[in-house]
């Protein structure tokens, strides 16, 4: 099989001949049944709904294995009605690229950077929620605690990134003023697991597959940990967010389109395996046992069990706080959000596997 073969059949054949596959030779029989299921029930529900207002749909080609489940969408997008789905490639941060200019339709995007895009008015529209983490905070010992961040050297990739909004989240929460009681260093993340071992900055802020390799060198220690730590553990990190034209123009296309991403996510922790050698083959991840780490400890599939909207609230509170934004929390949710989606999805979904 040529590389380009096995590609094509990473992202557009794996779920597809999953649902075929009746012994372990190519998936295991208990995660072919469920993602037939899945199809199952979804086509229960589609029956009864219009067709969507486009056949194309448009999306992110994600640059960390958190945005997973946008790859993994594509079988389910095509029962909903898609027969093209596209993948764009960014350099720079969605929101204020393709997705916000309407050459992209949805994405999963980090709600820190999509608060900060609603404040400056970007045509992005949040939907619903994904998972509740990737970040960790590392620190020397000379961190042992948030509150202990004050007159500390704490590195991020760029000002306005989600590193950044996340470092101003955690500390307003624990009453530092960013800014001011922090020193603040831009570092790729490579130099920065460097400065980080030589003690030359007090902590660093990663994501996979960083995060995982200043873990295997030894290098400093967890802090923070969104996927463990309360209150972070309770609130979304990343989260669908839709073009506001789209939104506005295709209501059923949006509909159909987050219900696939949305089963893609349930799919990842019973097929963490598979997906890792998806993301490896299209180049989102380099290492197949860090994205297999990363597939394993993620909590995907959490979109059931929190409210979006709380999420918004929170994390739109805490960068108030921080002075990272100055619009009210109750603003950004009225200017930023549309979750009437994800609030049907929830009742149809909870019918159709009742």
């Amino acid at each position: 099989m040529s590389s380009e073969q096995h590609v094509y059949w990473g992202r557009r054949e794996f779920l597809g001949r999953a649902m075929l596959a009746g012994t372990d030779g190519l998936v295991g029989l208990q995660s072919a049944r469920l993602i037939a299921d899945l199809l199952g029930s979804q086509s229960r529900v589609t029956a009864a709904e219009p067709p969507p207002e486009t056949t194309t749909i448009r999306l992110i080609e994600p640059d960390s294995v958190c945005q997973a489940p946008v790859y993994v969408a594509e079988e389910f997008l095509r029962p909903e009605g898609f027969t093209k789905v596209e993948y764009v490639r960014t350099a720079g941060p969605a929101l204020q690229g393709p997705l916000a200019a309407g050459e992209v339709d949805i994405s999963i995007s980090f709600i820190g950077p999509t608060i900060l895009g609603i404040e400056r008015q970007t045509p992005v529209v949040i939907l619903a929620g994904v998972h509740v983490g990737c970040f960790e905070l590392f620190g020397t010992d000379r961190v042992q605690a948030i509150r202990d961040l004050k007159g500390k050297t704490v590195a991020v990739a760029r000002r306005g990134g989600p590193e950044a909004a996340f470092l101003v989240s955690i500390a307003a929460y624990v009453g530092l003023q960013p800014f001011t009681d922090i020193n603040w260093v831009m570092h790729p993340p490579e130099d920065s697991i460097q400065l980080l071992a030589e003690g030359k900055i007090d902590a660093f802020i990663a994501l996979p597959p960083i995060s995982q390799e200043l873990r295997a060198r030894k290098i400093g220690h967890v802090v923070v940990s969104t996927m463990m730590d309360r209150p972070w553990s309770q609130y979304f990190c990343c989260m669908v967010a839709g073009n506001r034209e789209f939104v506005q123009k295709h209501p059923v296309a949006t509909k159909r389109a987050l219900r696939a991403i949305l089963k893609a996510a349930e799919v990842i922790p019973r097929e963490p395996g598979r997906v890792a050698r998806l993301l490896v083959a299209r180049g989102i991840a380099q290492r197949y046992d860090y994205a297999l780490q990363s597939m394993r400890e993620i909590p995907y599939a959490k979109w059931r069990d929190y409210d979006p909207e709380d999420t918004v609230r929170f994390y739109a509170l805490r960068l108030h706080e921080g002075g990272m934004v100055r619009t009210s929390p109750h603003r950004i949710i009225a200017e930023g959000t549309d979750f009437r989606f994800i609030r049907e999805l929830r009742r149809e979904l909870r019918r159709s596997s009742g």
